[in-house]
């Protein structure tokens, strides 16, 4: 705990004078998100709040925000857990992605598209499988995803998607060769850019079904064997 503890310190600043427990609630999103906080991992109120600078009262609000959105669950006289994910989360996570990112592609009008941030995205997975980074890939995996919900300029859908990103991140977690499960997914991240650089709207709407739908049995099945393998 001590050493996940130390970067939380480091967030202390982005508090400022202005503490509330949302901005507590987003800086251990954040940190839960990044496998600061893995699965199982218990949080303490005193050592995370000492971390932070915040009260406990303050603590607690964040906590509560953070197990409604499903990643803390809260266990009578053992304190507060970061979320197991079972197989049934997993599927629901990829039936909401499925519902909103292909919602989102399908309804983009007409081009161009503002894609810079979906190309830094894809620079940024590149650079971490050349450096054998593949918990960084899972990361920049996400975050083009994220680029690419925040093409439909909701910050709704932005909003509800950050809370299902990080849920994700749970499961990937609990995955023992993040590079088999990672690194597939780059180069099809840069077909569904290049579909949409080019104005293929449909062809990146299909491209990125078939992403997600192969991206969902491919985690499954590895989630189902490593839950089996710890029950």
């Amino acid at each position: 705990m001590a050493e996940q503890l130390t970067p939380l310190a480091d967030d202390r600043a982005l508090l400022g004078r202005t503490s509330t427990a949302e901005r507590v609630s987003d800086i251990l999103r954040s940190r839960i998100a990044e496998g600061y906080f893995p699965p199982g991992t218990r949080l303490s109120e005193d050592s995370i709040g000492g971390a932070l600078g915040v009260s406990r009262n303050t603590l607690r609000e964040a906590f509560r925000l953070l197990t409604h959105e499903r990643l803390l669950v809260h266990e009578l006289n053992r304190g507060v857990f970061v979320r197991v994910l079972a197989v049934e989360d997993v599927e629901d996570i990829y039936r909401t992605r499925r519902l909103v990112e292909c919602a989102v592609v399908r309804g983009l009008g007409e081009p161009p598209y503002a894609l810079d941030g979906l190309s830094e995205a894809v620079a940024e997975g590149r650079r971490s499988a050349c450096e054998g980074d593949w918990k960084g890939l899972g990361t920049a995996n996400i975050h083009f995803h994220r680029e690419l919900v925040a093409l439909a300029g909701s910050e709704r859908t932005d909003e509800l998607m950050r809370s299902v990103f990080a849920e994700l991140r749970l499961a990937f977690h609990v995955v023992d060769d993040p590079r088999r499960l990672h690194e597939p997914y780059l180069d099809r991240n840069e077909q569904i850019l290049r579909a949409l650089s080019a104005g293929q709207r449909r062809e990146a709407e299909r491209l990125l079904a078939v992403y997600l739908d192969d991206s969902l049995e491919r985690v499954v099945e590895v989630y189902r064997r490593r839950v089996g393998e710890e029950a």
